[in-house]
């Protein structure tokens, strides 16, 4: 297009309260990020009644900032994007009503996103997506590996068949008594650990699907046992053990969808993707295999508009544009986007 294109994008699945002005797919003109952390985390993890409302409180407040942040004005932007699905039902509500009231006060077309596809296309804001490639989304509520055909194709090689890697992460953290949200703390914790804890290995097959709710429960089933006992839980080592345990898996599974598809570029996304310790893995795989690693800025693996920018652009090249019936879908999977898309 010789056109620049800029798209105001909203996102609100979760407990961010996010927009962002991006230009052509890549390039960050405004970035807002209204987090809601510290009060989920009296209650030990995301409340969605309290979400929707706090979304509700601080949508306005987050335009205004964004808008501020930006050298022009609402008539310089093409398109207003927003977070469909997947998500929390009434926080998604609550960004798909104000997208729908922009675009229709300055007459602007509406793109609806999937939060998903959001966190694939946020590699494109520093390196850009090279095709075909491998992508992984490892997330709170994802486990996906997929290959990437072309801009607008793409095919699902495996999910988790239980709980997503994320959620793995956020239950152990809740059963070794951090504070939500977990995955940080179990990172942290192990780093100052040993692996001295033999844990079962997950879902030892030549499939591309994952399931880690068989090693969430022996670790459940280890904390009580050992509660019962009496004995101490060494949260560091079982943490380091955990984070080993799961990780490796993840690994076996990327080296095995590289080998078998020839691919040379991967791409990691999702709010796991921040992980030190999984990039570190991901990347050594990568460099054994002669394959290039990307993964976004840390500032852009957890939830924001700005990947929601990034993911609305080819959607905007194609015309592929919402109406007002635009409604919120709770669980919308890439399986599904991928099925209603072909």
């Amino acid at each position: 297009m010789s056109k620049d294109v800029i798209i105001l994008a909203i996102e609100s699945s979760c407990d961010e309260t996010s927009m962002a002005i991006v230009k052509n797919g890549h390039d960050i003109l405004s970035l807002t990020i209204s987090s809601q952390i510290r009060t989920h985390a009296n209650f030990g993890g995301v409340v969605p009644e309290i979400a929707s409302r706090m979304h509700t409180e601080n949508i306005t407040f987050v335009l205004e900032e964004t808008l501020k942040k930006f050298k022009g004005t609402i008539a310089d932007i093409d398109a207003i994007a927003v977070t469909y699905a997947p998500g929390l039902l009434g926080s998604l509500l609550v960004g798909i009503e104000c997208a729908k009231a922009l675009s229709l006060v300055y007459n602007k077309p509406l793109i609806a996103v999937n939060h998903t596809m959001g966190h694939i296309y946020a590699n494109n804001i520093e390196n850009k997506i090279t095709y075909p490639t491998l992508a992984l989304v490892v997330s709170g509520g994802h486990t996906d590996l997929l290959i990437l055909k072309s801009e607008n194709e793409m095919q699902l090689l495996g999910s988790s068949i239980d709980d997503s890697i994320g959620e793995v992460y956020d239950k152990v953290a809740r059963v070794l008594g951090m504070t939500y949200p977990g995955g940080p703390n179990i990172e942290k914790a192990a780093v100052k650990g040993e692996d001295t804890y033999k844990l079962p290995k997950p879902m030892q097959d030549d499939s591309y699907n994952f399931s880690f709710s068989g090693l969430k429960s022996y670790i459940v089933n280890l904390v009580h046992n050992e509660k019962q006992r009496g004995n101490e839980i060494r949260k560091d080592d079982l943490a380091k053990s955990f984070q080993i345990a799961a990780v490796d898996e993840i690994v076996r599974k990327v080296t095995l969808a590289i080998k078998n598809t020839g691919i040379k570029h991967f791409v990691l996304a999702g709010g796991v993707s921040a992980n030190k310790y999984l990039r570190e893995e991901l990347s050594k795989v990568c460099n054994q295999n002669n394959v290039k690693f990307h993964v976004p800025n840390i500032l852009y693996c957890t939830d924001n508009a700005a990947m929601i920018g990034c993911a609305a652009y080819p959607l905007y090249k194609e015309k592929k544009f919402a109406d007002f019936s635009l409604n919120a879908k709770s669980s919308e999977n890439i399986k599904l986007y991928i099925e209603k898309n072909k």
